[in-house]
């Protein structure tokens, strides 16, 4: 075995362009498969990340404004949404809908502690269900709960950020009372910061700020989880049925999507999911088809071996060797020549998509309104990279294989007659 590889290694030393253009076919399909799929991982994973920001089964639903009249009255009128709305939710559509809830907010508010203040935040007066909804993770202590919600209790959940600015160390202010306005509110819980928002708004009970602030019949925006909703069909006759109930409740046309805006988390999910599959379909046809053409500069490079090599297969077979001897040697030298230089590429493909993942791979931008990651963890995984590998070296094994048949079977008069 050992002077079968001598003999290998001697024959890439005498033929080095050939060799290294084998390789280099092999390598660059390898490294292209391997480069295009982090890069496709990395716009795709910020995407996900994106989403995975607020229940994929949820749906939000804003007041808009009517962009045609009815029952004579004219178009442009703003729509608020109201506590009816919340029940008609709750109840009518109670087959597709649970966790039914609102978010109200009140601007501009001044939050102090001793001498250290906040100011100009929003606070929003929420439901229990906004913590699963929209993904809030407690740092420490607990977010508003139903007990909150029925005593209207004055108790507070802060950003970590705006907790910082308080006290050095948040945890410190679970159970103490901060100013909130004119009123004093208990701190109940620190929600770790979120890149997509501002981190200025905090959290008290619905009912409490209803109350303190005297906001009526008003409900701000209203939000649910859906159930039995699996198919886009099915949410957008959801959607439809939804809008015409709850335009009539304020005169507005059934079919008035201006006049308040759903938007619907998991119809989104679904076409993001169906965007990341054609991504992947399509990086995949590339790497692909890179590969393939290394398969493809392996074989003509191999069939050119071959015939260069014809003389010399008729002198071992005219000296003793096997047919199986001389397959052995060409099919070992296709191996080994697809196995290194396959490995070669494989470690640059990872080695570029680490690059990746550490340059631009945490990259956030910023609105002005909110934060995102538009490139996340570039990277492949080595399960992909070693199946890449050996797919090459299959495919060059039998690239290989071909012409070696032919070599074997060859006379060896008729070898040593070839030009």
């Amino acid at each position: 075995m050992i002077e079968l590889f001598k003999e290998i290694w001697s024959t890439a030393k005498r033929n080095k362009l050939r060799t290294s253009l084998t390789g280099f076919a092999v390598a660059w399909g390898i490294f292209m498969i391997i480069f295009l799929l982090g890069a496709g991982n990395g716009l795709i994973n910020a995407q996900l990340d994106q989403q995975s920001r607020h229940l994929a089964n949820s749906i939000k639903i804003f007041g808009g404004q009517t962009s045609k009249p009815f029952k004579g009255l004219e178009k442009g009128r703003f729509i608020t949404l109201k506590e009816s709305d919340v029940e008609i939710t709750d109840k009518t559509f109670s087959d597709n809908t649970s966790n039914v809830g609102s978010e109200i907010s009140v601007n501009g508010i001044n939050i102090s502690l001793g001498d250290n203040y906040i100011s100009a935040q929003s606070l929003n007066g929420v439901y229990p269900s906004d913590k699963d909804i929209n993904r809030r993770e407690m740092i420490t202590g607990r977010f508003i709960n139903d007990i909150d919600m029925k005593d209207r209790r004055k108790v507070i959940a802060l950003w970590q950020t705006q907790a910082k600015e308080l006290d050095k160390n948040p945890e410190r202010l679970i159970g103490k009372h901060v100013k909130v306005g004119e009123l004093a509110f208990m701190v109940v819980g620190i929600v770790k910061d979120d890149k997509q928002g501002q981190n200025n708004t905090a959290f008290i009970p619905y009912t409490t700020l209803k109350t303190v602030y005297s906001k009526g019949d008003q409900a701000g925006n209203i939000q649910f989880e859906i159930e039995n909703l699996v198919t886009e069909e099915q949410n957008k006759e959801f959607e439809k049925n939804y809008r015409a109930h709850i335009n009539i409740q304020h005169n507005a046309a059934p079919d008035d999507e201006s006049a308040m805006y759903i938007w619907n988390r998991y119809t989104q999910n679904i076409q993001m999911q169906t965007g990341i599959g054609i991504i992947r379909t399509a990086l995949w046809v590339i790497g692909l088809f890179t590969l393939l053409s290394g398969i493809v500069g392996v074989s003509n490079i191999m069939l050119i071996t071959v015939k260069e090599r014809t003389k010399e297969f008729g002198v071992r077979k005219a000296i003793g060797a096997k047919p199986w001897q001389i397959l052995k040697l060409i099919i070992t030298e296709s191996v080994i020549t697809t196995a290194l230089f396959g490995y070669i590429g494989m470690l640059c493909g990872i080695g570029a998509n680490e690059y990746m993942n550490a340059t631009i791979g945490h990259e956030v931008v910023d609105t002005g309104l909110f934060q995102a990651s538009m490139f996340l963890d570039p990277t492949v995984g080595l399960d992909v990279c070693i199946q890449a590998t050996l797919v090459i070296i299959i495919a060059g094994t039998i690239a290989g294989l071909i012409p070696a048949i032919k070599a074997a079977r060859v006379r060896p008069i008729e070898a040593l007659r070839a030009e």
